[in-house]
């Protein structure tokens, strides 16, 4: 049995699907049924469900609205890793945590190794650095995953925004300056039932690890791939404008490289994550005919 705190999330929700295509014992929690800075309220699901194997894919990810919602933030991706950590350690089972990119800063002219020293540069960076140092610092037996770029059909995402805009719009202004690796909530899903056997048989398993789609590209890139994708389907093919970071002004910095090199979890774990294009394709193709179906059956 895997518990998932997160449940109603992006990553939640293809964990759930995937087991169960898969035959896979989940039980996945939203906030409502399991608050993560509850330590009582995690401590009765883990008695609850008894599994052997807890999953955090919860968090705050508004990386915008982080920089002003900082108690909030704090919460969700500080206390909340460590209440799980906590909880884990008093039960002796070992614990999957998913992070992020923005635990760097982007400086780095190539790919981020998983030893390479953290630099945070938005409260939302450095909530989920936080989160990674609680785990390590309450429970042993833990493997944290550091991904970037999620997407999925569930949720609020940058591959969905893009279709959105696409259909109104003749001119989409897209950062051409920020590199990264757009990663399906489905194939890191699939990536972490893939581990988990091992994550629970090997005791002295733990430890920090990589894990996107292959390559990489640019959220120009990206929403140039999801346009092309989709204008077969809904006959929209909108101007792609590529524009500098300096153009586009958020309230939260982001790194100019996002690029994580994933070698270590292959070598580990015997995975190796397909493309970014084939995910982003099929997820855009599915996206697009689904609108199309719903605008035809609209008087």
């Amino acid at each position: 049995m895997i518990v998932v705190f997160g449940g109603e999330g992006q990553l939640g929700r293809e964990l759930t699907r995937r087991a169960a295509a898969g035959s896979v014992a989940l039980q996945a929690l939203t906030r409502t049924e399991a608050d993560i800075t509850d330590a009582a309220a995690v401590a009765a699901a883990v008695s609850r469900w008894k599994p052997e194997l807890v999953v955090n894919a919860a968090g705050y990810t508004k990386v915008d609205l982080a920089e002003t919602n900082i108690e909030e933030v704090r919460k969700a991706n500080e206390a909340g890793p460590a209440v799980i950590a906590g909880v884990c350690a008093t039960a002796n089972i070992p614990m999957v945590h998913i992070s992020t990119d923005y635990v760097f800063d982007g400086a780095k002219a190539s790919p981020y190794l998983e030893t390479d020293p953290v630099n945070p540069i938005s409260i939302y960076g450095r909530t989920k650095t936080a989160g990674e140092n609680a785990v390590r610092r309450a429970l042993k037996h833990h493997v944290i995953l550091r991904t970037a770029w999620l997407y999925s059909e569930f949720g609020h995402n940058f591959l969905k925004t893009v279709l959105h805009l696409a259909a109104t719009r003749d001119e989409l202004r897209i950062v051409a300056d920020q590199h990264g690796s757009p990663t399906s909530a489905q194939q890191l899903a699939d990536a972490i039932l893939h581990i988990a056997p091992r994550v629970v048989r090997d005791r002295n398993l733990s430890g920090t690890y990589h894990l996107t789609a292959d390559g990489f590209t640019t959220w120009h890139g990206f929403a140039s791939r999801v346009v092309g994708a989709a204008a077969p389907l809904t006959g929209r093919h909108p101007m792609v404008t590529a524009i500098k970071t300096i153009e586009y002004s958020t309230a939260a910095k982001r790194p100019g490289n996002s690029r994580l090199d994933c070698r270590l979890f292959t070598q580990t774990f015997g995975y190796s994550p397909n493309h970014w294009t084939k995910a982003v394709d099929a997820t855009t193709r599915m996206l697009a005919a689904a609108s199309q179906q719903a605008a035809s059956h609209v008087a």
